[in-house]
C-alpha cells in the first residue's frame, strides 16, 4: 500500500498550501482544466471506449454502461461545470459571525478548508472532474479512487488535470488518483487517519455500506436514491405525466431518478392507463400493487423488496394509495431520504408534504431529476448527502469547508 500512503502524504502537504491560495490562483487553475478537457476530447473518448468495450465484454448491465459512457456533450458539460465552479464565490475565509464579549474578547467564526478529501466512487467518470474542481476551489487536496470499470477514463482525466495544473501555482499532490484498483487499496484509504480528513463514498448501496461500516476516517454518507413521485387526486394529469416520464426515463441510471410512483385511488382508473401508455413507449417495465394491476393488466406483481429497491434501470414500482397520509407513510417506510415529489394543485397538501416528508430534497410539481449540484447552481457536486450532520442534499463548495474560531484579545486572562 506504498502508493496510497505516498499519495496521502503528498496530499497532506499540498493541503497546507492550498488552504492559503488566493481565489484568483484557484480560478485560473480551474479555467485551465476546463480548457484542457475541451482540447483533449478525442483522447478522453478513446480511453472511455476501452472501458466501454471491457464493460460490454463483461456483460455489465445497460444501466451501468450508461453511467460509464462519455460523449462530446458530457465532456463539454464537465468543462462547463468546472467554469461554473470558478465563477462561484470562494467560501474560504468567509466570516460567518463576529461578536464582542463583555470582557473585550472579539470572537469570529471563519470558513476554512476540510484539508484532504478522499472520494471512493464507481462507474461515473464525471465524478473525477467534479470532485477535483470543487475540492480545489474549496482549498482541499483530493485523493480519487474510482472503480476498475472506469479506470482508463479516470486516468485520462486525472492526467489531463495534472498537466493543466503543472505550470500553475497549485502544489503537487493537490489532485491524486489511486491507480491500484484492488479492494485492499480502498480499505487502506479508509484507515488513513492523520492524513485523510474526510471520506466520501459515491455509488451503489453496497459501496456506501462498506465504507460507512469499515472506515475509521470520518465519512459523509451519500445515499441511495429510492425516490418517489406522488400524484394527488387534484393533480394536473398532463403535468404529472411530464414529470413522471422525466423523473423515470430521462436518465434512469442515476440516483435522483424516480423508482416508485404513488397514485391517489380516485384518479387511478383514469391516470394509470394514461401513464402506462407513456411509460411503455419508453420501454419501462411496471411492477404494481394489486389495485394497480386492475388498470395495468400486464404489470408484474410488485414485491415488498421492489418498494425498497433503487432499480437504476427502466423499471418502476407503482402503488395506489388511499390519500396523502398513506403516501407519506409509504415514503417514510421505503424511502431513502434522497428526493421526493408531489404533484398537486392544493397548496395545503403541498405544504404538508414538504413539512412531513423527511428527505434531502422535497419537490412540489417538479421532477426529482433536479437534485443535482449543477442544477442547484453549485457548478457541480461532490455527492448528494442523505445524512443530517454537516451536509445534506447536493454538496457544493460550502459543504467542503468547516469552520474555525479566531479570537482577538488585548491581554485578557481567565479568572
Amino acid at each position: 500500500m506504498d502508493e496510497v500512503l505516498s499519495l496521502a502524504k503528498k496530499a497532506k502537504e499540498a493541503s497546507k498550501k492550498l488552504a492559503n491560495l488566493s481565489t484568483e490562483q484557484k480560478n485560473r487553475a480551474l479555467l485551465k482544466i476546463a480548457r484542457y478537457l475541451e482540447e483533449n476530447m478525442e483522447k478522453i473518448l478513446a480511453e472511455n471506449q476501452k472501458d466501454l468495450a471491457e464493460a460490454k465484454k463483461g456483460g455489465l448491465s445497460p444501466a451501468f454502461i450508461e453511467r460509464l459512457t462519455l460523449n462530446e456533450k458530457r465532456i463539454l458539460d464537465m468543462a462547463e461545470g468546472v467554469r461554473q465552479v470558478a465563477k462561484l464565490p470562494d467560501p474560504v475565509g468567509e466570516v460567518l459571525g463576529m461578536t464582542r464579549r463583555p470582557n473585550g474578547l472579539v470572537i469570529g467564526q471563519v470558513r476554512v478548508p476540510l484539508g484532504v478529501v478522499g472520494i471512493i466512487y464507481e462507474s461515473r467518470p464525471n465524478v473525477t472532474v467534479d470532485a477535483a474542481a470543487l475540492c480545489l476551489k474549496a482549498g482541499n487536496a483530493v485523493i480519487l479512487r474510482g472503480g476498475k470499470e472506469a479506470f482508463n477514463s479516470n486516468l485520462a482525466l486525472v492526467t489531463l488535470m495534472e498537466e493543466a495544473l503543472r505550470n500553475e501555482e497549485i502544489p503537487e499532490g493537490a489532485v491524486g488518483m489511486i491507480k491500484t484498483t484492488s479492494r485492499e487499496a480502498a480499505n487502506y484509504l479508509m484507515r488513513l487517519n492523520g492524513y485523510l480528513d474526510v471520506l466520501i463514498p459515491r455509488g451503489g448501496a453496497g459501496l456506501i455500506k462498506t465504507v460507512v461500516e469499515n472506515s475509521t476516517v470520518p465519512v459523509i454518507e451519500t445515499g441511495v436514491g429510492n425516490c418517489h413521485v406522488y400524484v394527488e387526486e387534484d393533480a394536473d394529469l398532463e403535468m404529472a405525466e411530464r414529470i413522471i416520464i422525466n423523473a423515470k426515463c430521462q436518465r434512469p441510471a442515476v440516483c435522483n431518478a424516480m423508482e416508485t410512483l404513488l397514485v391517489h385511488e380516485k384518479i387511478a382508473p383514469v391516470f394509470l392507463p394514461q401513464i402506462e401508455k407513456a411509460l411503455k413507449e419508453k420501454g419501462v417495465e411496471i411492477r404494481g400493487c394489486e389495485v394497480t394491476r386492475r388498470y395495468i393488466t400486464d404489470a408484474l406483481p410488485a414485491t415488498e423488496e421492489d418498494y425498497y429497491t433503487e432499480f437504476l434501470d427502466l423499471i418502476l414500482a407503482v402503488r395506489v394509495v388511499r390519500d396523502l397520509d398513506e403516501a407519506i407513510a409509504h415514503i417514510t417506510k421505503y424511502g431513502s431520504g434522497h428526493s421526493e415529489a408531489i404533484v398537486t394543485r392544493d397548496y395545503f397538501k403541498a405544504k404538508r408534504f414538504t413539512e412531513e416528508v423527511d428527505a434531502a430534497a422535497v419537490y412540489v410539481n417538479a421532477s426529482t431529476r433536479f437534485t443535482d449540484g449543477f442544477e442547484f447552481g453549485f457548478g457541480a457536486e461532490i455527492g448528494i448527502s442523505t445524512q443530517k450532520l454537516h451536509a445534506r442534499g447536493p454538496m457544493g463548495l460550502k459543504e467542503l469547508t468547516t469552520t474555525k474560531y479566531v479570537i482577538y484579545g488585548t491581554g485578557q486572562i481567565r479568572g
